[in-house]
């Protein structure tokens, strides 16, 4: 199991052992690594830690939050890296095997804010069509686009339900969330990791694991927790259910096992 080391001027203070998926580190009496020194934010940073992998994410604290010498706002955690808050330091150790690779979990299905679809190319005839006013131009586009891609979003429908939970001896079937809303709306993403991070960098982040009794969503970047089925995610991993409907970065996204 994963354990952070605390020290200032190179005396050991404490050992942590990081048994929770949230663990708070900051001045504040309630975060689960108390650090009583000013130059340390209320609530500091953040160590989610899921399956055998840990992040760590600065919760916009005054002073920063450095690992290796280099600021961070995230960071995926391997073995021996030293966390600076102020002149305390926190040094990373984990002896069991990574679910996950840092290149997996900065390979983020970004959600952008929705775009403008790209004008069509000029026509060689009449100039009339092409001085259309460019909203106009737009709107035309959009609706074609919808038109387009309703197909796609009726083909792509998650099968009937089924439950999350499985019995240590029924396989785990294949899983895959649906893009609903904004500009990627019916892309389709297959759940073949054990983890799998989606969201906006910098506005809000959630990771989704797979393990082998279901599919697990958890916050780990931004102020704001994203939604699941219209409630708030929270700051503990949630199962996933066959047609759960997900909110991310202002995009509605639907998990569903695969047929």
């Amino acid at each position: 199991m994963a354990k952070l080391i605390l020290s200032v001027d190179g005396q050991v203070l404490k050992e942590h052992v990081l048994s929770k998926e949230r663990t708070l580190i900051g001045r504040k009496p309630h975060n689960d690594i108390q650090i009583d020194n000013l130059a340390v934010s209320g609530e500091h940073a953040a160590i989610i830690t899921i399956l055998n992998d840990s992040f760590i994410e600065d919760l916009g604290s005054t002073n920063g939050t450095m690992v290796n010498g280099k600021p961070i706002k995230k960071h995926f955690l391997q073995a021996n890296d030293v966390i600076e808050i102020g002149k305390h330091k926190l040094k990373y150790f984990n002896d069991a095997p990574s679910q996950a690779s840092a290149a997996d979990f900065e390979k983020t299905m970004i959600i952008r804010s929705p775009a403008k679809p790209a004008a069509p190319p000029p026509a060689a005839a009449p100039a009339a069509p092409a001085a259309a006013p460019a909203a106009e131009r737009v709107a035309s586009d959009t609706v074609t686009n919808m038109k387009a891609m309703a197909p796609e979003v009726v083909k792509a429908a998650p099968p009937p339900p089924q439950p999350t939970a499985h019995a240590d001896h029924a396989p785990l079937p294949e899983a895959a969330i649906q893009v609903l809303s904004g500009a990627a709306a019916g892309r389709t993403l297959d759940l073949t990791k054990n983890l799998t991070t989606i969201g906006k960098p910098g506005l809000q982040v959630a990771v989704i694991t797979k393990r082998p009794n279901g599919y697990f969503i958890t916050h780990v970047e931004g102020a704001s927790y994203p939604t699941l089925n219209g409630a708030s995610l929270g700051a503990t991993a949630h199962p996933l259910a066959d047609h759960d409907m997900i909110e991310i970065a202002g995009v509605k996204m639907e998990f569903f096992f695969k047929p």
